[in-house]
């Protein structure tokens, strides 16, 4: 079996510092001719000590796979954890691990702690390795600077805030990229057509669970798919995007809708989108959503976000309008 070089986390989102990580990684696979393991969760561990308080997800398992295979990792293991797996000690877990996949290093940020109730932490994983035999590497977390000129280290639970906020500028910023939504395209009610502004709605069931940026509408882009495996095929074709997050006050809605207008998209069939799926990328905030005293009066002000939303296509992210204090 070939030697590896591990990394284990729940690597939501895999941003800048989860990438920091691997970078290290990879950089000790090369001095010692071995490969980089990712060892990752689905679900994470918290969904099954303490079920329905655990964070919502960035992206689906199968994206983050993805992502952690572009980032340069060359196997992706995918633990499903129950009670009995999370309940073993954490010398137990070392030993499983150094055995199942000849670890000759092994690569985490000084907060990783692993084991039964959490016990194992650095301090021990250093100590394990010079008893099995392999080298450990502490590497200090990723600093992202956002918009306001502040810096954090990047992490899941900041981008999620930052999301929920509807700060997507700086949560791109945490995670290395435009935050992206993918979905099937399924029928809405059509409103759109009938003031002009035809959109495409993404299936909700999707984000059960998952982080949904604040309400409101945001400019980004959208690339048309055949299917939800093919976001970074290069023929995909992108268009700049006016991007809603809500449950349409005006029209007293209730159920969340993730919609989008794509400019310059004019197909022959208005139905063309059905059956196929989109990509979104977020970039900047542009208003809360809010209940206009007529169809006439969103009209115009749709109007505006597009505008907006064409002036800003191609430009750099720019900061949100959005309030929040840092966590």
């Amino acid at each position: 079996m070939d030697r590896s070089i591990v990394t284990v986390g729940n690597f939501d989102g895999v941003h800048l510092g989860h990438r920091k990580l691997i970078d290290a990684a990879r950089a000790m696979a090369q001095r010692n001719g071995a490969r980089v393991v990712a060892i990752t969760f689905d679900p994470a561990p918290a969904a099954v000590l303490n079920p329905g308080h655990e964070p919502p997800r960035i992206e689906t398992i199968d994206r983050r796979v993805e992502r952690l295979r572009e980032a340069g990792v060359n196997e992706v293991v995918v633990v499903h954890p129950d009670g009995d797996w999370l309940s073993r000690e954490a010398e137990g877990f070392v030993q499983d691990v150094a055995q199942q996949h000849a670890v000759a290093g092994w690569v985490e940020g000084p907060g990783f702690r692993f084991g039964r109730a959490r016990r194992g932490d650095m301090t021990l994983l250093r100590a394990m390795g010079l008893r099995l035999g392999f080298e450990v590497q502490t590497v200090e977390p990723a600093i992202a600077t956002l918009f306001d000129g502040s810096i954090r280290p990047a992490s899941s639970s900041l981008a999620r805030w930052l999301l929920g906020r509807g700060r997507t500028a700086d949560a791109a910023a945490v995670l290395g990229r435009p935050f992206e939504m993918r979905g099937a395209v399924v029928r809405g009610d059509q409103r759109g057509r009938t003031i002009g502004v035809p959109t495409a709605n993404l299936d909700p069931d999707r984000y059960a669970g998952a982080v949904v940026p604040r309400d409101g509408v945001y400019a980004g882009a959208a690339r048309i798919l055949d299917d939800l495996d093919d976001a970074d095929a290069p023929e995909a074709p992108e268009f700049c995007a006016a991007i809603s997050v809500g449950v349409k006050p005006t029209f007293a809605g209730r159920a969340l809708t993730i919609e989008a207008h794509l400019l310059g998209y004019a197909p022959d069939d208005p139905d063309a989108l059905y059956g196929r799926s989109l990509s979104l990328r977020f970039g900047r905030f542009l208003r809360d959503a809010w209940r206009f005293p007529s169809a006439e009066a969103l009209r115009a002000q749709l109007a505006r976000d597009l505008a907006d939303a064409r002036m800003l296509a191609g430009s750099s992210p720019m900061p949100s309008d959005s309030p929040g204090r840092m966590p």
